[in-house]
């Protein structure tokens, strides 16, 4: 037996509780009524085994009353098989013992000894209580053993122990799990625990976390007229259900049986309500919860800031946050993530970098998404060194990490550094997703490096990622952008069309609009109206831009007036900007200066530049002037457009405004950014501007220009003789 050996006990300094043995022995003739409660006193696995011995000296081993506090006490410090050894040391051992035993052993997850231990006892004519059956029709159901399962049950039915709610449940579980053909045995079980919440509940949580909302809240009917009344766990199921059905109706549907079952007091429901409205977006009935909430804690105050940070209302959000810090709750990292995805909606730094301090002084970067809302918050404030900063701090990166990462060196023109980080994430085994497909394809794009988006194409095709339409749409998009209108439309035409959304659509459009391809463009549209799909703003921007780019006049003004009478759409700043560019270029400047005239909101540098280059091209001198004065009070550091202006007087001959805008130019020092082309030449992007000599072959380059050059002079003299 255990520790037998031990006839002297030593106990540690630092243990108050235990020198009372040393003036009380315990003996055989003493009573023992004591010491499960000294047994209570162990606090780890040194002390229980020397008062173990102790008991073994004594005599007091075969108390079965000890022996089963000793089983529950070696379980609960987690030493199973020193609990087991003391049950088999038992010579006659009790059903009560066998139930203590039998319990651990479940709980544990042994449940082949479970029922091992189980046969024996009913070998020696000895059953379980009700508690105890829950745990061996677990260990059934865990195994799947059908055979054991149902001979449990029949012993259950015949003690009479199957009216007890916990045992009615276990049953439903084990032939729930099992799925085999039970009709009879189901049967009885469903009659008889149709009257209990618990099964109820089991089968409306099942159905909502597989995805099945409406299933639930036809269980919930079901529930209802067999006379069942809701609890906790049913409300916040059927609010989950709720917002999977994205239905603002059912909720408030659901939020009155929670009044009328006088659940409203339960702060699991009232939180669960509240993450409801907050993501369903009604934020007016989520703060009027919020505030007549007597209990908040972090989480409630976590869905509320979250919640208006996620409809667009950063500010509220933030203020909430003050608020939160001034009722003495502490923050965690979900309050943090929320914080930052404020600020970076207003892209205010200093409280971004006060955000930052808050968290590294409160531990909050324990979890990588915190470091992730930081790169993703620096990125949006225009300060991209600092999350380059935070994003070579982490050390567990994962693939949101470098998503974040690359997405802001896009958007901060650094297409090649996006590209190189790009590379570096595969040298470092992280498995790509398709997030961080579409946020690298811009860079492919931004340098036209058209063998850059094959090889993505063939590396999401690879990875099984072009089947998701987003991708799918990313990847058309970027071989139209790069020229490669083909492929484009070979990818479009692969797609078949009931699973074609607006946004492909209107990519595909939009792409044969820039292409000046104006007949696939329309004829494209007749499609789409075909396939019963209502075009939108985006779908009229660009069959605008294809009637720009072809010059069709009388088209551009039927889409226009299409989009306004047949569907109406209020045109953007966008759509009049491309009518006034169509109207321009085909010399209706008058039409043209009507039109903008007439916009129902005032006009911005989209509009007036279009107008401007028109006047630039028909040599509309007075117009032109009104309109360069609105663009440089608009855009007073554009270059571009004191050139433009320049260049009309020039045509007009009025060289006192050529030199006055010069005059502006130098003074302001303004310089116009010059054109950049790009060439890719063996998966190699080179990058030319004008009179730029920077290339390591500039000389080379140069001197094939000249050489061009002269014979373009030479044919041209061939042609004139």
């Amino acid at each position: 037996m255990l520790y037998a050996h031990q006839s002297r006990l030593i106990f540690p300094p630092k243990f108050p509780q235990f020198p009372a043995i040393q003036t009380r022995s315990l003996t055989p003739h003493s009573s023992s009524s004591s010491s499960p409660s000294l047994l209570n006193l162990c606090e780890n696995s040194h002390h229980l085994r020397q008062i173990h011995a102790r008991y073994i000296l004594h005599g007091l081993h075969q108390n079965l009353t000890l022996s089963s506090k000793l089983i529950d006490s070696y379980a609960n410090l987690g030493l199973l098989n020193l609990s087991e050894q003391v049950f088999n040391s038992i010579t006659n051992p009790s059903s009560f013992l066998y139930n203590t035993v039998l319990n651990n052993m479940s709980k544990f997850g042994e449940y082949e000894k479970t029922l091992l231990v189980y046969q024996q006892m009913v070998m020696q004519c000895m059953y379980p209580n009700e508690d105890t059956y829950s745990y061996i029709l677990k260990s059934c159901s865990c195994l799947n053993d059908v055979k054991n399962g149902k001979k449990v049950h029949g012993q259950v039915v015949k003690l009479g122990f199957d009216s007890f709610d916990d045992v009615g449940d276990a049953l439903v579980e084990f032939y729930m799990n099992c799925g085999g053909n039970f009709e009879n045995e189901q049967a009885l079980i469903e009659r008889k625990l149709k009257g209990s919440k618990s099964y109820w509940n089991s089968l409306i949580s099942g159905a909502a976390q597989n995805g099945k909302a409406e299933e639930s809240f036809k269980l919930f009917k079901l529930m209802r007229m067999e006379g069942v009344e809701p609890d906790a766990a049913t409300s916040i199921n059927l609010l989950r259900s709720s917002v999977d059905l994205n239905s603002f109706e059912v909720g408030r549907v659901v939020h009155c049986v929670v009044v009328v079952s006088d659940l409203w007091r339960d702060l699991s429901v009232n939180t669960a309500l509240l993450s409801m409205y907050g993501k369903l977006g009604s934020l007016e009935d989520a703060r009027l919860l919020f505030e007549k909430m007597p209990v908040k804690d972090c989480v409630v105050w976590n869905i509320m800031i979250s919640a208006y940070s996620r409809s667009g209302c950063p500010k509220e959000s933030l203020e909430l946050l003050m608020c939160m810090g001034r009722s003495g709750i502490r923050t965690d990292f979900f309050t943090a993530i929320a914080a930052v995805s404020s600020i970076a909606r207003i892209k205010y730094i200093e409280w971004g970098k006060q955000m930052h301090a808050h968290v590294l002084r409160n531990g909050l970067d324990y979890q990588v998404s915190v470091h992730n809302s930081l790169i993703d918050m620096y990125c949006e404030c225009e300060h991209l060194s600092y999350a380059t900063n935070v994003f070579e701090s982490v050390k567990n990166k994962t693939v949101v990490s470098w998503s974040s990462m690359i997405k802001g060196y896009v958007t901060h023109d650094q297409s090649l550094e996006a590209l190189t980080l790009f590379s570096k994430m595969k040298l470092a085994g992280i498995e790509v997703d398709f997030v961080t497909i579409i946020n690298v394809l811009p860079a492919c794009v931004n340098i036209a490096a058209l063998e850059h988006v094959k090889y993505l194409h063939g590396y999401s095709m690879k990875l099984g990622l072009n089947s998701l339409s987003s991708v799918n749409t990313a990847i058309l998009v970027s071989y139209a952008k790069c020229g490669c209108i083909e492929m484009a439309g070979k990818l479009f035409d692969e797609e078949k069309i009931d699973s074609k959304d607006i946004i492909t659509w209107n990519s595909m459009i939009s792409a044969y609009g820039k292409h000046g391809d104006w007949s696939q463009c329309f004829k494209l549209y007749n499609k789409m109206k075909q396939s019963y799909l209502r075009p939108d703003l985006i779908t009229f921007l660009g069959l605008l831009t294809a009637c720009v780019n072809s010059g069709l006049v009388e088209e551009g003004r039927e889409i226009f007036k299409e989009m306004k009478e047949s569907y109406g759409y209020e045109p953007s700043q966008e759509h009049y900007a491309s009518m006034v560019n169509l109207l321009g270029r085909a010399g209706h400047m008058n039409e043209a200066g009507e039109l903008v005239k007439t916009m129902p909101f005032k006009p911005d540098a989209r509009v007036w530049g279009p107008l401007l280059s028109a006047c630039n091209i028909h040599s509309e001198t007075k117009l032109a002037e009104f309109t360069a004065e609105k663009l440089i009070t608009m855009e007073p550091e554009n270059a571009g457009n004191y050139v433009l202006l320049s260049n009309i007087y020039a045509a007009a001959g009025k060289w006192d405004g050529v030199a006055k805008m010069r005059t502006f130019l130098r003074d302001r020092g303004l310089k116009k950014t010059p054109g950049c082309s790009w060439i890719e030449i063996g998966r190699l992007v080179h990058e030319f501007r004008a009179a730029d000599r920077s290339h390591p072959k500039a000389n080379d380059i140069y001197t094939i220009l000249g050489i061009l050059e002269f014979e373009i002079m030479e044919a041209r003299e061939e042609i004139s003789e």
